[in-house]
């Protein structure tokens, strides 16, 4: 969850938690309730449809497109709003949308299959494999995974409003972040920060000897058929897409749709469908992709405060109480792929606007409790 409107994939700085929380579960589980419907998974259609338009409403929302797939019943798979303000055009289910620090796992998932071949170790220290990192001897690749490296987010010193077609280079980001002391001794404390996966990006290349974006594509993409996920080489935007909307520290809302997205890179520049997430949901929550053993490593989840209140976070994975993914925002796209292990239930939320962060949060807690009332979403984060 990112929640900086200075800059969107950001860090997900704490927000004061209002009482939304349990209003809107007490909503969504009271329209579930009163749908008239005799099918369960009507039951769930009927209630997302009268829940999702006034959410949207609340959190400034142009389009939404969402779908829930469970083993053994029929889908929910919708498109609400629109994808263009300017011109009404509506959104549609198969458009391609940023994803945001959803780049973070395909980098994590990519770093875990080079230890599984042995030629990488989650202890290691990262200045093994890049040097000048501050205190690089003592950082682990497992704490930069885990976001408990104390590293500075460069994030936090960006402003792409300003300079919406900057392109920046992996070394020019870490740069930025390098002015900075660490911000406390490693593996002391959880801080959501870029920094840490461009570091992981950049030992993947090392490692495998290819550019990130090739790895990933060759041995994630390919091999499970997301066909329609893209690791961007330039500033290429595939059709058809949404118009992203983005909110300045001033109140102007702009279209952020053609912004040069270089600064997410290993991060946070990946591009996809609601489809390719629904694989994607699945395969990374079951790690399919990794050893058991790995695995294990992978979900040893931690407390996350600034995920959300009770949210925990294992090697660039969330668990927001049992929903198990990661979720990401960046230059007005948000997106949010979560599997249920309990129920065997994957949930892809995708949005166009990052305007009213809080009350997307919201938005997803009165979702949740409708596709599972016994795994209702995190509250906010706590300031």
């Amino acid at each position: 969850m990112n929640n900086d409107t200075t800059f969107a994939l950001n860090s997900k700085p704490t927000l004061r938690r209002l009482g939304e929380a349990t209003i809107m579960t007490t909503l969504a589980c009271g329209l579930l309730a009163a749908a008239n419907t005799s099918d369960p998974v009507d039951q769930r259609a009927a209630a997302l449809d009268k829940v999702i338009p006034p959410a949207m409403q609340r959190a400034s929302i142009p389009g939404v497109i969402i779908g829930v797939w469970q083993d053994g019943h029929k889908p929910y798979v919708k498109a609400f709003g629109v994808s263009d303000t300017a011109t009404g055009k509506p959104m549609t289910t198969d458009l391609y949308m940023y994803i945001g620090s959803n780049a973070k796992a395909f980098t994590a998932t990519a770093i875990l299959m080079l230890v599984d071949q042995g030629k990488l170790g989650l202890d290691d220290p990262i200045d093994r494999y890049v040097k000048g990192v501050p205190s690089g001897n003592q950082i682990t690749l497992r704490q930069l995974a885990q976001m408990r490296s104390g590293l500075y987010n460069y994030a936090d010193d960006l402003k792409l409003w300003q300079e919406p077609n900057q392109q920046h280079t992996p070394q020019e980001l870490l740069a930025l972040a390098f002015r900075h002391p660490l911000l406390f001794p490693p593996g002391t404390k959880f801080d959501y920060c870029n920094t840490n996966t461009v570091l992981l990006g950049l030992v993947v290349e090392k490692i495998s000897g290819q550019p990130l974006g090739t790895y990933i594509t060759q041995k994630i993409l390919k091999p499970e058929g997301l066909s329609h996920t893209v690791y961007p080489t330039g500033n290429e935007f595939p059709s058809p897409h949404a118009h992203g909307y983005f909110k300045t520290p001033d109140g102007k809302i702009l279209d952020a749709t053609d912004w040069n997205i270089s600064w997410g890179w290993a991060a946070g520049n990946m591009i996809s469908t609601l489809n390719d997430m629904r694989v994607w949901a699945r395969v990374l929550a079951t790690g399919k992709l990794i050893s058991p053993a790995m695995k294990r490593e992978q979900q040893k989840f931690l407390p996350a405060p600034e995920e959300g209140d009770g949210a925990l976070y294992g090697l660039a994975l969330e668990n927001q109480n049992g929903w198990i993914g990661h979720n990401g925002n960046t230059q007005s796209y948000m997106a949010y792929p979560y599997y249920l292990p309990d129920e065997q239930i994957t949930m892809v939320m995708l949005t166009n606007s990052g305007v009213d962060i809080p009350d997307t949060w919201r938005m997803m807690q009165a979702i949740a409790p409708i596709v599972s009332p016994s795994h209702p979403w995190t509250g906010l984060p706590k300031q």
